[in-house]
């Protein structure tokens, strides 16, 4: 029997992020949870500041990409039926972090001990949850103040382990960020 990962997301959810570790994941048999505020098909987005230097862009661009759907939605979730979860980015975090549910699920598996992967924007779930007081952890430079605010301690680095929290910065580090958040469940 696999251990299953609770996966959030939400509208606007960054597609690498996502899709990297939703289909990682199950290659080394753990069930990927995908939860949502409502069980519902969502938007995902590609996240990111556009590289092209004739164009100046100062803010994180979202443009349209594939749709996930959520098959479970937080309310209905327990969290001692999760190994860990794996939090990414994109704009999803900022609204879906209000969901007292989610907060309260991941909350608990950080509670419990279980690992948790996070890129980017998600640390401000880790934040809203109350469960990065104390750790160490890496995000975007523009989340450091979320980190900050959830009492972690920020550090400007591509990935970070802290325990059983690995956290990166955005889609660039779903190699590295998987195989220590993978490790971390095989020892958990």
């Amino acid at each position: 029997m696999s251990q299953k990962i609770f996966m959030p997301i939400g509208d606007a959810t960054e597609a690498l992020d996502t899709f990297y570790a939703y289909y990682r994941l199950p290659e080394d048999d753990f069930e990927v949870v995908v939860a949502g505020p409502e069980a519902r098909l969502y938007h995902t987005v590609l996240h990111e500041i556009p590289p092209n230097p004739e164009v100046p862009w100062d803010i994180t661009q979202e443009r349209p990409g594939y749709h996930l759907r959520a098959t479970a939605a937080f309310a209905k979730l327990n969290a001692k039926d999760f190994a860990g979860a794996f939090i990414s980015g994109g704009r999803a975090p900022e609204y879906i972090r209000y969901d007292q549910d989610l907060c309260r699920i991941v909350r608990e598996i950080a509670e419990a001990g279980k690992p948790i992967a996070c890129l980017c924007h998600g640390i401000e779930i880790l934040t809203a949850a109350n469960c990065i007081l104390g750790k160490r952890v890496t995000t975007v430079p523009k989340c450091q103040m979320d980190a900050e605010q959830g009492g972690a301690e920020y550090v400007d680095e591509d990935v970070v382990v802290d325990g059983l929290l690995v956290t990166g910065r955005g889609y660039q580090q779903n190699t590295a960020v998987l195989k220590e958040f993978i490790r971390m469940l095989k020892i958990a």
